[in-house]
């Protein structure tokens, strides 16, 4: 396939047709007339050999082959709009911009929120937006990557992309206070008997695994895409959890949790700033990646 003889306006004309499944609406969305959008749509089946969108009753449904197009193409897009925007300079002071980062929501009440306020300190002009890190993160990194300015993300669940080390933390356990099944130590008895409430992406984490390997097989009573409901989830329960220590410590307080040590060496968590590489000689996005980590390290002083 030679790029330069391909027609990059069909790839904005091919995520409209993917995510509208209508002719009329996708041209409208993209400022094409209903003859215009056809004809992408008929060019479009020429270079897939397939019908893309398949006529059922009265609409119509994306193919196999669209359904696979339709992550990818949103992901090509994102990456084509970075590129494009990509900056030689980059002054803080004046500029007027919007950065993405997908993050968990224990990343953003940890660090996401001082890294807003420097935003707001230095930068007035910029803002950023926290998006959540989908399932599929292990599958296709890159396809994320290519759609955001960035991911916080710990070490051991991605790799072979570049990253920004940000702040480090370790792993400590949640157990109502009316839970009197546990002492004033938790034991690998506990952990193994007593029925847990779990981040639902915990991914393959080296957490995880580190249970897996110490014989452990946690019995997962609730699970919830949200670190900072865990407390509220073990109160006046038998369940425990497993939470980064730094957020424990924020959430103190919120519900009737004691907060113990494991009754292991548990895995240290490092988080990072994951980026795709057509950022990396960015201005814009290096001044991104310098802010973070001096947020990181000014906030956290086990910061790597």
């Amino acid at each position: 396939m030679n790029l330069a003889s391909l027609d990059l306006n069909l790839v904005v004309a091919l995520r409209a047709l993917l995510e509208e499944r209508n002719v009329t609406r996708a041209g409208r969305r993209i400022g094409l007339s209903q003859p215009a959008m056809s004809a992408a749509l008929a060019k479009l089946r020429r270079q897939f050999d397939d019908d893309l969108l398949a006529r059922v009753g009265g609409h119509y449904e994306l193919t196999a082959l669209g359904e696979v197009l339709l992550d990818r193409t949103t992901a090509a897009c994102g990456l084509l709009e970075r590129l494009f925007t990509s900056q030689a300079d980059f002054d803080p002071a004046v500029e007027s911009r919007e950065f993405t980062l997908a993050a968990t929501d224990y990343s953003v009440t940890v660090f996401g929120a001082e890294l807003a306020r420097a935003f707001d300190r230095d930068a007035p002009g910029i803002r950023v937006r926290f998006t959540q890190i989908p399932a599929g993160i292990v599958e296709e990194p890159g396809a994320l990557l290519s759609t955001v300015d960035g991911m916080i993300l710990p070490h051991g669940i991605i790799s072979g992309f570049p990253t920004t080390e940000l702040f480090q933390d370790h792993w400590v356990f949640l157990v109502a206070e009316d839970n009197h099944e546990v002492g004033d130590d938790l034991t690998r008895d506990d952990v193994a008997r007593l029925p847990w409430v779990t981040y639902l992406r915990a991914y393959d984490s080296p957490a995880v695994r580190q249970l897996g390997m110490l014989g452990i097989e946690p019995r997962v009573g609730v699970s919830v895409d949200s670190f900072t409901a865990l407390p509220f989830l073990v109160a006046g329960t038998r369940r425990i959890a497993l939470i980064p220590a730094l957020l424990a410590e924020r959430l103190r307080g919120s519900a009737p949790v004691r907060i113990m040590k494991p009754p292991y060496h548990s895995v240290p968590l490092q988080e990072a700033l994951w980026w795709h590489p057509v950022h990396t000689r960015d201005a814009a996005h290096i001044w991104l990646r310098e802010t973070a980590a001096r947020v990181a390290s000014a906030g956290h002083p086990l910061s790597g």
